[in-house]
């Protein structure tokens, strides 16, 4: 009966969705690599267990730019396996109230951040399984209560690495909060009569691409095919930056050099390019919740 009922516990183990930790932990940040602060960062997490496995998403998110923290989560996030846990520091509020917490996404990934507007894009489009507020006095790394202005490293990281390492489980992370996070407001993706409307919500920023937020899906409405013209209007708040017709192409190669064109990236969402030039700095074209683009037939 012993034999039995220890193999029924070890079963427990094997059935998905049990165990949530995979050992697995991916940061993000602005904070360059310049200095030691990401290293700090990791070095804490191996300091709870030598056995994670640590990742880059990314340390270059310019200075203070919550939205770009926001979109490369919802840009990499749902490539990883269930269990991983993200640490995204992106925090010109550091030592505020903000507070700090570790979003569950209804796929199973974990977030460690704190909670100023860097959860808009994924809790929308992965969804809010649970939203916890980390418990600092059980869940800060040790002798560090007098530093104000690395919680990275001393909330973050420190917790990411319990949670990953199964050190603690999600539930001692912290209490349980409401379904529902800071956002950044934004032009969400719709049809409105014969324009279809969106954010531009990053830049391409080794060719100078635009990617918007509008999906393949919505885009398709419009009825258009490969060769067709598209007009393309994008603001800055109320300005007019940009406005032109260009063709709708599969590749870059459906325009001579130069040339613009609309496209689906590999996000299949709409983008514009010129072929092998840089559409972003010709036409003075950035990205964030305060650039929005219209397009039509």
């Amino acid at each position: 009966m012993r034999s039995l009922y220890i193999g029924f516990l070890l079963s427990l183990f094997c059935i998905p969705g049990l165990k949530a930790q995979n050992k697995i932990v991916v940061f993000q940040s602005d904070f360059g690599l310049k200095d030691g602060a990401v290293s700090a960062m990791k070095g804490v997490a191996m300091g709870v267990s030598p056995d994670l496995k640590l990742y880059d998403l990314t340390n270059e998110i310019p200075a203070y730019n919550i939205w770009e923290a926001a979109y490369r989560l919802e840009q990499t996030v749902p490539y990883w396996p269930a269990g991983t846990v993200f640490v995204s520091v992106v925090d010109p509020g550091v030592g505020t109230t903000r507070k700090s917490v570790v979003l569950k996404t209804k796929t199973g990934q974990f977030i460690v951040t704190p909670d100023n507007g860097t959860l808009t894009l994924i809790a929308s489009s992965l969804g809010i399984e649970e939203v916890r507020q980390i418990d600092e006095v059980l869940n800060r790394r040790k002798n560090s209560q007098e530093s104000y202005t690395f919680h990275g490293r001393d909330v973050y990281a420190y917790t990411a690495a319990r949670l990953a390492a199964g050190v603690i489980s999600y539930e001692q992370v912290g209490a349980k909060l409401p379904n529902e996070v800071v956002t950044i407001p934004y032009q969400q993706a719709l049809k409105d009569g014969n324009k279809i409307k969106g954010t531009i919500s990053i830049l391409d920023v080794q060719y100078g691409n635009i990617w918007t937020n509008i999906g393949g899906g919505l885009f398709s409405q419009l009825g258009l095919h490969f060769g067709d013209p598209l007009h393309v209007e994008i603001f800055h708040g109320d300005e007019k930056i940009y406005s032109g017709i260009m063709p709708y192409e599969q590749t870059f190669g459906g325009v001579a050099k130069g040339q613009p064109l609309a496209y689906l990236n590999s996000l299949l969402q709409l983008s514009f390019a010129l072929n092998q030039g840089d559409f972003a700095k010709t036409h003075s074209v950035s990205s964030g919740n305060d650039w929005r683009v219209e397009v039509w037939k």
